[in-house]
């Protein structure tokens, strides 16, 4: 069998969390799994892109990266906490076969700047940048 079906206990164990937590993934669908009878089976490769496991060497993505820093002066805490959600929650978004994407933010309410720190490859890195756009624009 190329990839075995783990139970929730069994997926609970590898990703080292409680089985009721591996189950609430399920429900609110972050993990997909297959239900079978009254329990469910979770296939071994979507274990794995859940959890962020790359598929064979452990080698770093090849391709070129981008950096990217980006300064909004004069914001809200209610805006800059929307935005650093909306960019985590893009970030989070790809699958197991997509390059890595790192992305940082930091909010001085004193001075009321926020900053993102971007590091991803060109193609990803523009359409996060399109996302710090949108969420600016709102």
């Amino acid at each position: 069998m190329a990839n075995p079906l783990l139970t929730v206990e069994e997926a609970a164990e590898a990703l080292k969390l409680h089985p009721k937590t591996v189950l609430r993934h399920i429900r609110e669908g972050r993990l997909e799994a297959t239900r079978i009878g009254k329990a469910y089976r979770i296939d071994r490769a979507k274990l794995d892109a859940f959890a962020g496991v790359a598929k064979g060497s452990a080698q770093p993505a090849a391709g070129a990266r981008a950096t990217v820093i980006v300064d909004v002066p004069d914001m809200t805490v209610e805006a800059a906490e929307r935005l650093a959600t909306l960019l985590g929650a893009a970030a989070l978004s790809g699958d197991a076969e997509s390059r890595p994407l790192t992305i940082n933010t930091a909010f001085d309410p004193a001075t009321g700047a926020f900053k993102v720190v971007l590091i991803a490859a060109p193609v990803d890195a523009a359409r996060m940048l399109e996302m710090i756009e949108m969420g600016l624009s709102k």
